[in-house]
């Protein structure tokens, strides 16, 4: 199965671009992993928050797969435990899904077009965390996911 995590904007912090490589390198041994990057614009341009999110969620569709199954990562999605999140990729994986695609927006979120057309929507937590720092953050989920499937000794409870 291949996992791809869109997300919006580049990180512009060495320390969350050294994790992410980290876990980048990590899920690798576990699936087809690939991070892209969708451009985002700034208010500086003197746009709203509603055209940056139609702009931001132009760029995401250029990377979508038609047959990848969508999930946005949203405060208003479902929460899981690590455990009932590594249920979730394994039956992903067992129906044979082909991609499995994650979305982290900007500092905007996601344009209802995007929040639309995404069947699963789950949340990291009730607290709020930059969109720069999710990413790390979520790698580490789904890394953890990937060795709670495969019976590894680093998830713990």
């Amino acid at each position: 199965m291949k996992v791809t995590l869109i997300v919006v904007g580049k990180s512009d912090l060495g320390a969350i671009s050294t994790l992410i490589a980290e876990y980048e390198n990590r899920l690798k041994h576990y699936c087809r992993f690939e991070l892209l990057v969708a451009k985002t614009v700034t208010k500086a341009k003197g746009l709203t928050v509603k055209e940056i999110l139609e702009n931001e969620s132009r760029e995401i569709q250029k990377h979508l797969n038609p047959k990848a199954v969508l999930v946005l990562l949203d405060d208003k999605g479902a929460q899981k435990s690590s455990l009932e999140f590594s249920a979730f990729l394994g039956d992903m994986r067992e129906r044979a899904v082909p991609e499995l695609c994650f979305l982290i927006g900007g500092a905007y979120g996601f344009s209802e077009h995007i929040r639309s057309i995404c069947l699963h929507k789950l949340s990291l937590s009730k607290m709020t965390f930059t969109h720069q720092m999710v990413r790390p953050i979520f790698m580490e989920q789904l890394y953890r996911a990937f060795t709670i499937l495969n019976s590894e000794p680093y998830h713990h409870e």
